[in-house]
């Protein structure tokens, strides 16, 4: 490799949420962007002239920077994408020297920092930048979840695609921080996305930290990704589609439960689906349905008598025997 640069730049997308700092040639760009926004990653080729077609790669960069994973390939009219960022990241392309990509719908899981190599047949250049994602409390609502094999059974990456099974991505501190106070009260310490192990309280009692301890978020601290098992607190997003009890004139197995939503044109509900449309629509009703990890909830926004009678709530009812009929199903259509 002949060199090895930084491109000092200042670039503001049209969404104008999504900035990126001036930066000193030796320090990665840091580019900044809400969830579900779309984010233009900065990357450029020397000003020179070119010998043959700019070869682009995009790699986005673990904490162990010998594990990378695949963004984009570009040679020549050849753009291949791979993994979770196939069909939502594209090449800029505003100019012959522009290696920048736009990456669709961004998801706290996208946040790291992520690698441009250009190679023209003169000089390599290796750019990196550093995405970070925000979100406002008010557009998600943080579940805790664990999955039917009993509490504290997921590493990190369990837990991350735990998350994205139901709807959700991980959430971050400040998201959890925001929940606790609006009052998410929950004994069992889950992941969040920083990679530290958490839990809120807000009604101290002997189990949770103590009776005489203040109400809080407890932490563990960061916790090693691999070995360690904890829950995890999840962060859904406003609906994009339609969450709906699925009218049937008889109680369903689980089989049945996700056939009856193919046939209505849509598929079986998430968690989080169930939990966005609870918090973020007021959904509310008192019928136990199956969701698509196998579990039976239900959701009431107004507490009520043989519903949930103390408090507004997605009620838990259980992983059951997916052979039963006792149940009837939510579903999702886009």
């Amino acid at each position: 490799m002949m060199s090895l640069q930084c491109i000092t730049i200042i670039f503001l997308t049209l969404a104008g949420s999504v900035y990126c700092e001036m930066t000193s040639p030796s320090t990665p760009i840091k580019v900044k962007a809400e969830l579900g926004d779309n984010v233009t990653l900065p990357c450029r080729a020397p000003n020179s002239n070119l010998y043959g077609s700019l070869r682009i790669k995009w790699i986005k960069v673990s904490e162990d920077e010998s594990v990378t994973e695949d963004v984009l390939l570009s040679m020549g009219l050849h753009v291949k994408t791979y993994g979770s960022f196939e069909d939502r990241v594209f090449l800029q392309g505003s100019d012959d020297n522009d290696a920048s990509i736009i990456i669709d719908d961004v998801s706290m899981d996208d946040m790291g920092k992520y690698r441009c190599e250009i190679m023209n047949g003169v000089e390599d250049v290796m750019h990196d930048v550093i995405l970070e994602v925000e979100n406002g409390p008010a557009q998600g609502v943080v579940f805790p979840y664990s999955p039917h094999h009993g509490r504290y059974n997921l590493n990190f990456e369990d837990a991350v695609q735990a998350c994205i099974d139901q709807g959700a991505v991980v959430a971050s501190f400040d998201q959890l921080y925001e929940a606790w106070k609006d009052g998410l009260d929950w004994c069992n310490a889950g992941w969040l996305s920083d990679g530290t192990v958490q839990y809120p309280i807000t009604k101290p009692r002997e189990p949770c930290g103590g009776s005489s301890s203040t109400p809080g978020l407890r932490s563990y601290g960061r916790q090693n990704k691999q070995s360690r098992r904890f829950d995890v607190f999840c962060h859904a997003s406003l609906l994009k589609g339609r969450f709906y009890w699925l009218v049937q004139p008889e109680r369903l197995t689980y089989d049945e439960a996700v056939q009856a939503c193919i046939d209505d044109g849509a598929e079986i509900a998430k968690v989080g689906h169930i939990f966005a449309a609870w918090k973020l629509e007021g959904y509310d009703r008192c019928d136990a349905g199956w969701l698509a990890d196998g579990s039976v909830r239900y959701p009431i926004s107004r507490p009520r008598k043989n519903c949930s009678p103390t408090e507004s709530a997605v009620r838990f009812v259980s992983f059951p025997d997916k052979q039963v009929k006792s149940y009837g199903v939510y579903c999702y259509k886009e």
